[in-house]
């Protein structure tokens, strides 16, 4: 017996116990790919007597599992010499199975999505109760159950923001960074925490990091100006403005930022 037919028994015959598993996909799969190595081979006549059986066995218990046939519930026939029919509907149950696979899959985000937006709403009116330990409490469990959620991490910093939380947004955001560290918006944010909380040097430093993943931004080279208008730092302001500008000429905030800068440059 070649390779491939030693390999396709081996297939065929896991899948009644990748069945009593659980385990669909790979049941079905080692049925599909059996089948392939199968075909691929000149078989002599027991070697296909052999194999014949093999795949009833398979068929039955493939019909027989009632899991499956919710998924799947037409029958799957098989008669000696009807490999390639057979396969055709392997091909047919893995892309029924795939398309259940992402259904479950996008019904659990869904779940995880409302759960988060429920936290998020509980935690949002501790903060307009100025109960800051309690908003802190179901931020902190939230972030803790989505570890690695930028987005969750970066709306938590926002509604901490809009509370005029500083601190904790800039820890928040602090975080978020770890998890994504090109993300040009959060240290865009976290410049903005920093420009409120008057830590002007800590925020250049973000906003300069900001500027080497890319310096076409001018959104971020207008709330660099910003920094430097809290900070009175005009010649900065200045240069920060016209690079928004030369950006995008029809900025008008920017324009405005620059031409202030000049004034005040003398």
């Amino acid at each position: 017996m070649s390779t491939d037919l030693i390999k396709s028994r081996k297939k065929l015959n896991s899948v009644a116990t990748l069945l009593k598993k659980g385990k669909y996909m790979p049941a079905v799969q080692a049925v599909h790919d059996g089948l392939i190595l199968f075909l691929k081979n000149q078989v002599l006549k027991n070697e296909r007597d052999e194999f014949e059986d093999i795949l009833k066995k398979v068929t039955y218990v493939l019909n027989s599992d009632k899991e499956l046939r919710k998924i799947y519930p037409l029958v799957i026939s098989y008669e000696p010499g009807q490999e390639r029919p057979l396969l055709d509907a392997m091909r047919e149950l893995l892309q029924e199975l795939q398309k259940a696979l992402n259904e479950e899959v996008q019904g659990d985000m869904d779940a995880f999505n409302a759960q988060k937006q429920t936290e998020l709403e509980k935690g949002q009116a501790f903060l307009d109760a100025q109960d800051w330990d309690k908003a802190k409490e179901v931020f902190d469990q939230l972030v803790r159950s989505f570890s690695g959620d930028s987005e969750l991490k970066a709306d938590i910093a926002d509604r901490y923001l809009n509370a005029g939380r500083y601190k904790e947004a800039y820890a928040m955001l602090d975080d978020a960074l770890k998890d994504d560290p090109n993300a040009i918006h959060l240290y865009n944010r976290i410049g903005m925490v920093l420009r409120k909380m008057k830590d002007f040097e800590t925020a250049e430093k973000y906003y300069l990091k900001a500027l080497t993943l890319t310096s076409n931004d001018e959104y971020l080279h207008y709330n660099m100006g910003r920094l430097y208008y809290d900070w009175r730092k005009w010649g900065k302001m200045a240069s920060s403005a016209n690079k928004a500008v030369e950006i995008n000429p029809n900025f008008a905030e920017a324009v405005k930022m620059l031409k202030f800068a000049q004034k005040k440059m003398g």
